[in-house]
This record gives C-alpha cells, structure tokens and sequence, in this order.
C-alpha cells in the first residue's frame, strides 16, 4: 500500500469523523431502530411485553357455562377481555378501540350442553372483529374454542368431545359500505406521512442552504416581515405537501381500489392540517439547525423516530400498551390514524376533529418555535 493511498485513506476517515453529529446520527439511528423492532417483536430473551388482544364479551346468557367461558377467557394472559353490552361492543370495534367482540346468545349453555354430541342444531356466537385484525380474531377464536370445550364438558360431565358443540359467525364491522379491509389504504397513508415529512426536511434544509449563502440577510433588507416571510415558505411546503397526498390515495384509488370511506370533507382536513405540521415542522428544522448537512442527519433521525411510533411501519396496536399510550404525544400518531378513519374504517366527521385539533397545535408549536428562534444570517 503506497503513501499516498494511505493519505487518501486517512483524509476520508478523518473528513466523516470531523463532523460530530453526522457521525453519532450514524451510529445512533441504526441502533435505535434495530432495538425498537427487536423489542416489539419479542427479542428479549423469551420474556414479551406485547400488548394484550382488546376483547369484549356480550354475555347475554348468563348461564353457568357461559360464565364459567367469560372467567376463561379472562384469565388467558394473552387477551384484555372486558364485558360489555351489544351497541358499545360494536362501537368500540368499528372505531378500532377493541380488535374483537365475543356474543354469547341467551341459552346458548343450555343449546351447547345439548349439540355436544350432536343431538341438536349447534347454537351460534358472534364474533365481530376489526378487519385490521385478522390475526388477533384467528388467535381468540382458538382461545374460544378450548374455553367453550371445557366448560361445556364441565358442565354436562363429559369427558370426551364429540362434536363442536357451538359454531361461530364472524362480522368485520367498518362503517364503510365495503367492510373488506384494504392494506393499501394504511400503506398509503403510512408511507405517506413519512415521505412528505421527508420532503418536509428537504424545504428545511433548502432554507439553511439559502441562509448560508446569505440570500436571508438580503430578504432582510425588504419590507417584509420575519413572520411574513416564514409563513410564505410554510405555505408553498404546505401546498406542496397536500398535493403529494392527494396524488398519492388518488393512485390508490385507481390502483388498488383505496376508497375514502368515511368523510371526505373529514379526509381533506386531515391531509391539510398534517401538511401545515409538515411545512412548520422543516421551519423548526430550519430555525434550530447550524449546517445544512449536520441537521439534515439530526431531522432524518427525528422523523424516522416519529413515524415510527405514529404507525406508519407496524400499526400501533402491537406495541406494548405503556408504548401505545405514549404515542399520543406524537403528531405522526394523529396523521395516521385520521387517515384510516377517513379511509378504510369509514368513519364520519367527528372522527377527525382530535386529529385535525392535534396536528393544528403541533403546526402552532412548530410554527411559533420557528419565528421566535429563527437566525437571518449563518453563524460565523
């Protein structure tokens, strides 16, 4: 190896080490992320703190079986099962507050004890589940299956099966009229959200570029406002991040069949106010951020983060229950989920409100944070 490939060499090593931050984000950013997913997806050693299965039960028999099928499901670590009555059952489902609900019919103990060795028609529990959920309702119907066995046989004292002595009648409930759940609409909505933050970060930057080469201190110098100017920028990010979303579940639509089920006035709204988030969220980065290519690592780091807590990557419901709590602190949160209220789950209006109102304030936030901190002239 000759002295000048070794000085080449080392002139590389020692132009990535010089920047301090960009070399932390390097190293800092594939750990996190890599230890996120491994603790979501179990990699502890055996010991799990996934989130228990969201389960209703409408007992509407009140039998000695069916109570005694209640208590064993309720004792199953694997599901958070809570009574509940047919109408909030159906409500909590279709909003996505619960990923299944049991209906237990009246005499249905009696009807079991009866169809366990085939002598009689079988009586039939309802499940209604979130489409989204396919898998959890794969995983409570087997549950149910051992619960319904034990206690039926418990009852009537037989030792061995026969027969099924129930079958079961799924409803995926949506208040969409196609109740089918289409994965692209999330994907859409997910990769959306991440994307146009992304582009977010990219009009940020641009501004710190421009700031560098001194174009702001000659902004100064006209009759504008600081506040003035900002909000220009933050409108055209913000125009350009609605029609990147519209063009986006406009492909979908026409692609993949992805349908605004729900509100379409609520839809819009939703795609505005993250849009405005977005375009204040690059004037954040624009206003804390010293050198274009220092904070551009920093802002990429920040959103990979968001949008992975906000959903866009793995739904929500399979992080741990003190994780899904915590990720209402996050805009990217709201983004999503008014996405998939707006699309697949078919949702009205009102659905939107919260996350039209959250996005707003984090666009306040950001916005303000901006203004107050933002430097006309790049620090000597």
């Amino acid at each position: 190896m000759t002295t000048s490939f070794r000085a080449m060499v080392r002139k590389d090593m020692q132009i990535f080490f010089v920047d301090r931050r960009a070399v932390l984000m390097s190293f800092v950013a594939p750990i996190v992320i890599a230890s996120f997913f491994g603790y979501i997806f179990g990699g502890q050693g055996g010991q799990t703190t996934a989130s228990r299965i969201p389960v209703l039960i409408v007992d509407r028999d009140g039998s000695a079986i069916s109570m005694q099928i209640v208590a064993g499901l309720t004792a199953d670590q694997a599901m958070d099962v809570k009574p509940s009555g047919l109408d909030a059952a159906r409500a909590a489902v279709r909003t996505g507050k619960a990923a299944v609900a049991i209906l237990i019919p009246q005499d249905f103990g009696a009807d079991a004890g009866r169809a366990l060795f085939g002598a009689a028609n079988k009586p039939e529990l309802g499940a209604l589940y979130d489409p989204s959920h396919a898998v959890e309702l794969a995983m409570v119907q087997g549950m149910l299956a051992g619960s319904v066995m034990e206690a039926v046989g418990s009852q009537v004292g037989a030792r061995m099966m026969l027969a099924m002595p129930y079958s079961i009648r799924q409803e995926a409930v949506t208040s969409g009229q196609d109740t089918a759940y289409n994965g692209y609409a999330h994907a859409f909505g997910g990769m959306g959200v991440q994307f146009i933050l992304f582009m977010g970060i990219e009009a940020g930057v641009g501004i710190l570029l421009q700031r560098q080469r001194g174009l702001w201190s000659r902004l100064r110098a006209a009759p504008l406002s600081r506040g003035a100017l900002l909000g220009s920028r933050a409108v055209s990010a913000g125009l350009i991040a609605m029609l990147i979303l519209l063009v986006l579940f406009g492909f979908a639509r026409l692609v993949f069949g992805v349908r605004i089920e729900g509100s379409l006035a609520g839809f819009l709204g939703v795609c505005a106010a993250f849009s405005l988030m977005t375009a204040t969220f690059g004037l954040l980065i624009a206003a804390l951020g010293k050198t274009p290519e220092a904070t551009r690592g920093l802002a990429i780091f920040a959103t990979l983060v968001m949008v992975m807590l906000g959903g866009s990557w793995v739904p929500t419901f399979v992080f741990p229950q003190w994780l899904q709590n915590l990720t209402v602190a996050v805009p990217t949160r709201w983004a999503v989920d008014g996405l998939d209220a707006m699309t697949w789950r078919g949702l009205g209006f009102a659905a939107s409100i919260a996350p039209i109102a959250v996005l707003l304030l984090f666009s306040l936030l950001f916005g303000g944070i901006a203004v107050a901190r933002f430097r006309w002239e790049a620090d000597a």
